[in-house]
């Protein structure tokens, strides 16, 4: 896991064609609007969750994000464990967001 600032994550995104966003907010919050392309998993649903990332390709690089940095980051761990081999982790989260929004 490697902890972005939005401005290296704006660079990235926009230059990895192997890239996968995942919002792991709650529904609540991301009906207040999310980065656009993300993928919607609860990290407080957490059997929804991890039988998503079971599905997923291991070897894509994922950019997750929540509110403020926390659950994410708890998210990279998670991932990193199960086996993915590259995790971002969008420091300050969407609170700190200033990109474009879907």
């Amino acid at each position: 896991m490697k902890d972005i600032t939005k401005q290296e994550w704006k660079e990235l995104t926009a230059s990895d064609d192997n890239a996968v966003i995942i919002d792991v907010r709650t529904a609540d919050e991301v009906a207040e609007g999310m980065i656009p392309k993300a993928l919607h998993h609860d990290i407080f649903q957490p059997q929804e969750l991890m039988a998503a990332l079971e599905e997923m390709d291991k070897s894509k690089n994922y950019y997750i994000y929540c509110r403020s940095g926390g659950r994410s980051g708890q998210a990279c761990q998670i991932m990193n464990q199960m086996g993915f081999e590259t995790t971002y982790n969008l420091l300050g989260g969407f609170s700190e967001w200033d990109g474009d929004v879907a």
